[in-house]
């Protein structure tokens, strides 16, 4: 007994060393790779320099079409999803393979961009030989290439010929098209025909991946108060007004509300008087109000940030609770507008993470860990997290994202491609 106790002591270190070290197969994934890194620079550069904001509809679809001929050229079927012209948004580009070996793959990312046709910030230009200025390049159009160029590795390399993969590349991430019933509706349906889901956005460094996203939910306070002479304010006739009962609900929420961890919500724009004007495209409007005149109206437009839909409906309920003890003379509501679904940390998304982090050690570049997921934003991968076990922040590097400085980090991107590759190919190996 002792002795087959001490055999399994031995064997367990070798069997978590095998795990981590490169196949034949993958060291010629990696030998491509290589081979193909200037070639995938070069083609970074020319989506980049193709200007995708999410209102350019043209631009979009340009980038989409260069794309699509890429992955015609390794053997996906292609199409493109027209958005109702209504919702001002150019569509998805959307490319697969049909197969039934391994899991069933869904690959995540988008073509638009936050910088418009009349941005002065439109070209990608090399600062030296591993960064580079360029306008979506790290969010996320650097994510995009490493996606086709991982794929590209593997198809040379006929290991993907009976896997199906699926890859959507929404064009209205940055901005996205409403209604969701609507403008995500085709990458839900992926994500039902799918086990897992890997998103491109950008990474957080060599060594973190995403396996939890906070969702994201729009909120409206609307008061009335009595429109008054203000030397009658606070009296039994004329009561609070407005903007103090405003001043009452926002302090409120803050001491009320807040507390749970990753939990988070923010009033972005406040107005208040005798009449507001409020334009909810522009995000902006005008209020008119005189000091000896008790407020009649009062607006707050805010965000809520959650990290399951339990918390966001518990904050919703406390929400209506503050709002509905209203000061003498005033009435308040409050209204909800869904954004994104949070991505909760499961179990599914922590195996992958092993997965991943396995793979990066077996390459050299150390162990993954799970990033905080209070510092990362909403995106697209979230929508699927309730069907299939997600893992996120797989793109490339840079800095500066969504602003004029924004770099990509061009030594990565080869790293980061050839993670993604072996990754993909150990999921088609699964059952």
């Amino acid at each position: 007994m002792k002795k087959s106790l001490l055999f399994l002591g031995l064997l367990l270190p070798l069997l978590s060393m095998s795990q981590t070290k490169l196949s034949r197969a993958e060291k010629q994934i990696v030998k491509t790779i290589r081979k193909n890194s200037a070639d995938q620079i070069n083609f970074l550069e020319k989506v980049v320099n193709i200007n995708s904001g999410s209102l350019n509809l043209d631009g979009v679809r340009e980038v989409g079409s260069v794309f699509d001929d890429a992955f015609k050229e390794i053997n996906f079927d292609t199409k493109w999803i027209e958005m109702p012209s209504e919702m001002n948004r150019a569509g998805h580009f959307f490319a697969e393979r049909k197969g039934t070996k391994g899991k069933r793959i869904l690959l995540i990312g988008h073509l638009d961009t936050v910088f418009e046709e009349n941005s002065p910030f439109q070209k990608f230009e090399r600062i030296d030989d591993r960064l580079a200025h360029a306008p979506g390049g790290n969010d996320m159009k650097g994510g995009d290439v490493i996606i086709l160029y991982a794929l590209k590795a593997l198809q040379e390399n006929n290991l993907i010929d009976d896997a199906q993969i699926i890859v959507a590349f929404t064009g209205d991430e940055e901005s996205t098209g409403k209604p969701l019933s609507i403008s995500r509706k085709d990458l839900i349906e992926a994500g039902k025909r799918s086990d897992v889901a890997l998103g491109f956005e950008t990474a957080t460094g060599y060594d973190y991946a995403t396996v939890a996203r906070r969702g994201a939910s729009g909120w409206e306070v609307k008061v009335s108060g009595k429109r008054a002479h203000s030397s009658g304010v606070f009296s039994e006739h004329v009561g609070a007004g407005a903007i103090f009962e405003m001043g009452r609900i926002l302090n409120d929420f803050y001491q009320e509300v807040k507390g749970e961890d990753l939990l988070t919500f923010n009033p972005g724009v406040l107005m208040g008087g005798t009449f507001v004007d409020y334009d909810k495209m522009k995000s902006g409007g005008e209020a008119f109000g005189k000091t000896n005149v008790v407020a009649q109206t009062a607006m707050v437009r805010g965000g809520l940030r959650f990290i399951t839909e339990d918390q966001k409906e518990r904050a919703r309920a406390k929400m209506r609770e503050v709002v509905a003890n209203n000061l003498p003379h005033t009435s308040a509501e409050v209204s909800f507008e869904d954004s994104y679904p949070s991505m909760p940390p499961t179990e599914g998304n922590h195996a992958l993470l092993e997965q991943l982090s396995e793979v990066s050690q077996a390459l050299g570049q150390g162990e993954v860990k799970a990033y905080d997921p209070g510092k990362r934003g909403a995106a697209d991968t979230s929508f699927v997290a309730s069907y299939v076990s997600c893992l996120d922040g797989l793109g490339s590097m840079g800095s500066g994202a969504h602003t004029p400085q924004e770099t990509v980090n061009l030594q990565t991107l080869e790293d980061f491609t050839l993670r993604a590759a072996i990754l993909i190919y150990r999921l088609t190996k699964q059952d």
